[in-house]
């Protein structure tokens, strides 16, 4: 690891090593031990509502792991003592769950988020802070609880229409978020994925809370956790893992460089300089395939995507059914240190089948092949969300390859 010029399919073999994808999958059902050893590779779960397929934040252990009990990323975050508790949310890349330890390392950003981190929690907030003062002296009275049950016990009734209404959020709502991008309060989430929110000492623990560090050698060591979860990156990927300034990561990574911790490198159809992780490993292959989340750390960078992969990615759920181009949930397909197709996927819960909306096949890979292995998988899938079928549509030009594979 000596060199100073990587090639373009070391590079994806890194990044792919770098975060567990290359790593065998337990041969037994997967324990804490095995969460854990994820966690360590990449270092935080994004977190996504859209339940068509699988919540985002289930989706990585299933990458790595294969089928495994949800509970198990349930218990580490919400239904656990907060000492034994492993997995906190906050703003890291996006809502992600992030480890208990981690939670002092984005004291700055509770700093930059004390008033709340959109323009209209901080409007709310600045202009109740007593209603505040109720919200947390509620949530100490009565533990962990929703918006909903605040406003039943401070006796605060809900305009007409606006029950159960995300986009139309009362004060009580935006002070619990605002307070909650501040570190004042922290959430556990339940079954329907809403926040409870409680206090942070209750959640993270005195013990964590207990513990500051700096901006300075907080931006450094979230842009070494960054490289270590990345194996190889440019300035722009590392201050996007937790969605850090550029300004703040240039200097952490000259710091970083100092200390042997990164070694600057240049990687084959890169334009802009890299730098390697000094754990980083090289597998000679990668034999390993399955179905990454939209927001997998791997792809969820998509300038990355596309240099390491040459994978265009967008999420079209936002886009009118008639524009989409791939589909409303599409789940990337890596097949070793390639990701040759993608899917569409819906999970029937109704009917216990995995619907396949549409796969599409990246330019220059083999249809047959491809689909093979992405059979398996998608049984695979099916069989992790208790659905005893996989339905493939004919929408997408891997199809028709795809169904004849399923059967």
């Amino acid at each position: 690891m000596g060199r100073t010029r990587i090639g373009a399919a070391e590079a994806r073999r890194i990044a792919v090593a770098a975060q567990g994808l290359a790593d065998p999958e337990p041969k037994g059902a997967p324990t804490i031990a095995h969460l854990r050893r994820v966690v360590g590779r990449t270092k935080l779960f994004q977190m996504d509502s859209v339940n068509i397929a699988a919540r985002a934040h289930y989706m990585p252990l299933f990458s790595r792991l294969g089928a495994y009990d949800h509970d198990l990323l349930d218990r580490a975050a919400w239904r656990t003592r907060t000492d034994s508790r492993l997995l906190v949310e906050y703003w890291a890349h996006e809502a992600a769950l992030i480890p208990r330890a981690d939670w002092p390392l984005f004291g700055w950003r509770m700093a930059e988020f004390r008033d709340g981190r959109y323009r209209h929690t901080r409007e709310v907030m600045r202009a109740n802070r007593g209603l505040a003062a109720d919200v947390v002296a509620v949530i100490n009275e009565t533990g962990a609880s929703t918006p909903r049950a605040i406003e039943a016990h401070l006796g605060i009734e809900r305009p007409a229409g606006t029950a159960g209404s995300w986009w139309q959020r009362g004060e009580i709502k935006n002070l619990c978020e605002a307070m909650f991008a501040s570190g004042q309060l922290s959430a556990v989430r339940d079954a329907n994925f809403s926040r409870h929110y409680d206090l942070t000492e209750r959640v993270v623990g005195s013990d964590v809370l207990s513990t500051t560090v700096d901006d300075v050698d907080a931006h450094r060591e979230l842009t070494a956790r960054a490289a270590s979860a990345l194996g190889i990156a440019t300035v722009a990927d590392l201050a996007d893992y937790y969605r850090l300034k550029t300004a703040r990561v240039a200097p952490a990574v000259a710091d970083l460089v100092s200390a042997g911790v990164l070694t600057p490198v240049s990687v084959e159809g890169w334009r802009d300089q890299a730098y390697l992780a000094g754990e980083a490993r090289v597998p000679r292959q990668v034999t390993r395939s399955t179905l990454l989340s939209p927001f997998d750390p791997l792809v969820f960078f998509r300038p990355r995507a596309l240099r390491l992969f040459d994978f265009h990615y967008r999420i079209e759920i936002y886009v009118p059914a008639p524009k989409r181009v791939h589909g409303y949930y599409v789940l990337p397909y890596l097949l070793g240190d390639d990701i040759p197709a993608r899917v569409d996927l819906k999970a029937d819960r109704k009917s216990g089948v995995l619907q396949v909306l549409s796969a599409h096949l990246e330019p220059g890979r083999h249809a047959e092949s491809v689909a093979a292995r992405l059979a398996l998988d998608l049984h695979t899938m099916a069989r992790w969300l208790d659905l005893t079928e996989v339905s493939v549509h004919r929408r997408g030009d891997l199809s028709r390859a795809l169904r004849h594979a399923v059967a």
